[in-house]
């Protein structure tokens, strides 16, 4: 059974259309990421889903919302920006995030306490929040959405504001909440969602241009593909590869020719037979996978 399906969802803004036509539905256990470049309508799409915002038209159901009650209950949001009392400690906030959440005293600070541990930060509890940096504050911010223990935890861009210290933090976290807890988070950085997503929802102007498994999507994409480094000027080497039978593609991107084959190993045993021949100066020869950018631009282009 699915724990969220949402079926025909459209958001107009002023004439523009942010969301439409947008349908998909998961269950319980699963990490899904919401991915697409800025201005795609993820934040919009989270935002409906969260009961912040009405959709112009669509509906969202939840299998475990019984008829007339508050999702709220539910479910756990993060914003991209969320704001904190700096005056405040973490183990504080927390605690008023408890109560606001219907907890009691007692329940609101034993879940405070269990969270600061869950998220690491039980040697800051007593910490002003103006004192936390970025991560420490992504992280005490995923503890609140999660204080009265919803069914789904929903976090908008959680890494995107992060210098890379912050940003492994809150990705080893996620990859361990998914362990416990459904999660659906937003990001445009597209080598996160491959790290840490079971599934993936690739959003574009507002539609969904796929969606599945990682698995699913990379058998429907895979690519095969060479990639060369060459000492100095590589635009010869392009020229002559790009001329081969087996190759379907050559792109130079940083020092490197990104070679797209129809069949890998033909490919391979003709480039390098020919750099053989020719003495060509290659300093990097890989087969790498389809990367989740090349799925997405594929998927956008079809």
């Amino acid at each position: 059974m699915s724990l969220l399906s949402a079926n025909g969802l459209t958001k107009i803004y002023d004439h523009h259309t942010a969301v439409n036509d947008v349908s998909f539905q998961f269950g319980a256990g699963k990490c899904i990421a919401l991915i697409g470049p800025n201005g795609a309508g993820k934040t919009t799409t989270l935002r409906m889903l969260s009961g912040l915002i009405k959709p112009t038209s669509g509906t969202i159901h939840y299998a475990a919302k019984k008829k007339n009650a508050d999702i709220r209950g539910l479910i756990g949001y993060l914003p991209q920006h969320p704001v904190f009392f700096k005056w405040m400690s973490g183990k504080e906030f927390l605690m008023y995030a408890g109560r606001l959440a219907h907890l009691s005293k007692e329940e609101a600070h034993k879940r405070s306490e269990q969270l600061l541990d869950r998220v690491g930060l039980s040697d800051a509890a007593n910490k002003k929040i103006g004192k936390y940096s970025g991560g420490m504050k992504q992280r005490l911010g995923i503890a609140q959405a999660l204080i009265h223990q919803p069914k789904l935890l929903m976090l908008d861009e959680p890494v995107s504001s992060l210098d890379p210290i912050g940003r492994r933090e809150i990705l080893t976290l996620l990859e361990e909440l998914k362990q416990e807890i459904t999660v659906l988070f937003s990001t445009h950085i597209l080598s996160d969602a491959d790290e840490v997503s079971d599934e993936l929802l690739l959003l574009h102007e507002g539609s969904i241009v796929e969606s599945g498994s990682m698995s699913d999507l990379r058998e429907k994409y895979q690519t095969a593909k060479i990639e060369l480094g060459f000492e100095g000027d590589l635009i010869p080497y392009r020229e002559k590869i790009n001329s081969l039978d087996s190759v379907t593609n050559v792109c130079l991107d940083r020092s490197v020719l990104h070679v797209t084959v129809h069949d890998i190993d033909t490919a391979r045993d003709a480039i390098l037979a020919a750099a053989s021949t020719e003495r060509w100066p290659i300093t990097s020869f890989s087969v790498s996978r389809t990367s989740l950018e090349d799925m997405f631009m594929k998927a956008v282009n079809n």
